[in-house]
């Protein structure tokens, strides 16, 4: 029988999880009750993907605005800290920059300009060339921005980052210099004691920091990557993919959640029979066309997985195929061809485990992305940040192409 249906994502409802609860199984028992109260049965290679939100929550990797200050007090002491490039958003940093700088006497925060490492804007592109601004080389002041902009204010949030973050770190009797710049290096000028706040170029700008004469060079995955009087942490990325819980704690990323993973696919593999892969999962990878913000916050889209989940499709191109190797085909017979070509490709990759079509104009325009990515980012768009209630995720028919069959 022809199937007519390829990917399916679907959100999964699940009660409210608290600390402490068996997030691993009542993932299970959510995936088990939408098979049998939706109709579907589960298959080989589904997915079941669960929002690394929950596993912190139930896990309880929490951290508070003092255990923060006082690993910030523990790793800098007294001296004058550039706290460098952060993203501007109440949620992901403002309660991490309150620790910061009730650790600190005084703070040089350098944000970056026009816009922040993923796409929110202090002011926009036009605005500076009318000004004949160059953000690669021009260092500004927080009243030079004043006199050329005057008070700026996101379009989303309606916020004025500059003002919000100097007032935050100044309500925690910390001294606040603001200034605007692109080349980590400047913050140098100012002191020689570094917290590198970006996510993705964190390596690359602690390395160049080091490499200028910067001394106590450190990034947010420093900090709060051992617990702090008995806080919560994060032994690879500290606070980075950390969020806004109260307005004096924040909830980290999950820490050490493997064993969550695999005891969800062994729970379903006893219950269902079905080799179902299993990954835990933060932002996708994806940006925003109008508001110009990319989504990926986290310092990676899927910190625990299975393994067969590890990797890159490899994929043929169907349009390819259809205008060059098949062009004088069409109808059924196109389709035939195509399908013996997929199985040709199937049975080359299963005998040959590392090759990959990376490179192969038969594969051109099918993006080289991990497969985390990927179905991370899937993930994130189908239960979104709201109110919709379904924090785990089931992907089938993902491995599928179109040869598969029922």
């Amino acid at each position: 029988m022809e199937r007519f249906v390829g990917t399916i994502s679907r959100g999964v409802r699940a009660p409210i999880i608290k600390k402490g609860d068996d997030i691993a199984q009542i993932v299970v028992d959510s995936v088990l009750a939408a098979s049998k109260g939706e109709g579907f049965e589960l298959r080989d290679r589904d997915v079941v993907a669960v929002t690394e939100a929950v596993v912190a929550r139930a896990m309880g990797n929490y951290a508070s605005v003092d255990q923060i200050a006082k690993d910030i007090q523990n790793k800098f002491g007294d001296k004058t800290i550039g706290v460098i490039f952060p993203i501007l958003s109440r949620n992901r940093f403002a309660i991490c920059l309150k620790g910061i700088a009730r650790g600190a006497k005084k703070i040089v925060l350098m944000l970056s300009y026009p816009s922040d490492e993923v796409g929110n804007h202090l002011i926009d592109l036009d605005s500076l060339d009318e000004k004949g601004i160059n953000p690669w080389t021009d260092v500004l002041t927080e009243k030079q921005f004043r006199d050329y902009f005057g008070i700026v204010k996101h379009p989303f949030t309606g916020v004025d980052y500059i003002q919000y973050y100097k007032e935050l770190i100044e309500s925690q009797d910390c001294e606040c210099e603001v200034i605007l710049a692109n080349d980590c290096r400047t913050i140098l000028k100012y002191t020689k004691n570094v917290l590198c706040c970006d996510i993705h170029t964190r390596v690359r700008t602690k390395r160049l920091l080091k490499a200028a004469g910067g001394e106590i060079i450190l990034g947010l995955d420093n900090i709060l990557s051992a617990p702090v009087d008995g806080s919560g942490c994060n032994s690879n990325y500290g606070l980075l993919g950390s969020n806004k819980a109260t307005e004096e704690t924040v909830k980290l990323f999950p820490d050490n959640a493997q064993p969550v993973v695999d005891k969800i696919a062994a729970e379903l593999k006893e219950k269902t029979g079905k080799n179902i892969e299993v990954m835990i999962y933060g932002d996708g990878a994806f940006k925003d066309p109008v508001g110009k913000i990319w989504e990926l916050a986290d310092p990676v889209v899927s910190p625990f997985h299975t393994v067969g989940l590890v990797g890159q499709p490899n994929e043929l191109k169907l349009k390819y195929l259809a205008d060059n190797d098949f062009a004088n085909l069409k109808g059924e017979e196109l389709k035939a061809a195509i399908e013996a070509r997929i199985r040709e490709k199937d049975a080359d990759l299963a005998k040959n485990k590392d090759k990959s079509l990376v490179g192969d104009m038969v594969s051109q325009g099918t993006t080289p992305r991990r497969l985390t990515d990927l179905i991370g980012s899937l993930c994130d768009l189908t239960s979104g940040s709201g109110d919709k209630g379904t924090p785990i995720i089931l992907i089938q028919g993902y491995f599928d192409n179109l040869s598969a069959g029922y």
